[in-house]
């Protein structure tokens, strides 16, 4: 089947960045840059999502901007790195071809013949088409990622568990003297959660928020 995509713009100032990282990993340019491997990147790359994700939930438009290019600059990073690789080397376009493949052939309502009308519709045929993407895989729960926190792999395993038509945890007694009970206890929370429509490692963080700014207004508590 023939898909047609819609026409590339350009995108001149992404460009100028690509351009700039490979003149900074370049010889002469910065001995820094140049000594970077995907290993020593990868905290950066943490630290920069969390810094995206704190500023979408409680900063500025303009705090996002920066931190999205932050995200961006990492991922230009490791693929500028990946293509002076000895082993398979591969290009940013190369990462992006990739990622075009993958989101025509999980859209085959928008790109292909296949009907979803609605955003409950596409959700429940996601899986299906991750499948068909990866037959390699013998479960639903490969490709969770095992670093995930443990509220986001607790939501993640939820969805998987949904989509083969098993039982979630149902609320459970406050009442525990284990760490086995403690963790049914949070699973059940964030089964709870997510039947309500909630995040709850969003909502964690936010009473975590909210539990800093209590701290802080204790250690410097307002004048009379």
């Amino acid at each position: 089947m023939t898909v047609s995509l819609p026409e590339p713009t350009a995108h001149p100032h992404l460009d100028q960045l690509i351009a700039v990282l490979a003149h900074l990993r370049a010889p002469g340019g910065c001995a820094w840059d140049a000594e970077q491997t995907h290993e020593s990147l990868t905290r950066y790359l943490v630290e920069e999502t969390h810094e995206l994700l704190e500023a979408i939930e409680s900063g500025t438009r303009d705090d996002v901007l920066e931190e999205l290019g932050d995200v961006l600059y990492q991922v230009l990073f490791h693929a500028d790195i990946a293509s002076t690789s000895s082993d398979r080397p591969f290009t940013i376009d190369d990462v992006a071809a990739a990622s075009v493949a993958k989101m025509v052939g999980r859209h085959p309502h928008v790109f292909g013949d296949v009907v979803a009308d609605t955003a409950e519709a596409v959700s429940a045929n996601w899986e299906t088409w991750k499948r068909e993407q990866k037959p390699e895989r013998a479960s639903v729960l490969d490709g969770v990622p095992a670093a995930l926190s443990g509220m986001s792999r607790a939501q993640k395993v939820l969805d998987k568990a949904e989509s083969v038509a098993l039982d979630v945890p149902g609320p459970v007694s406050l009442d525990f003297d284990d760490e086995q009970q403690a963790g049914e206890l949070m699973l059940a929370i964030a089964a709870e959660a997510r039947r309500r429509g909630l995040d709850p490692e969003r909502a964690l963080r936010g009473a975590l928020r909210d539990l800093e700014r209590r701290v802080r207004e204790a250690e410097h508590p307002a004048s009379p």
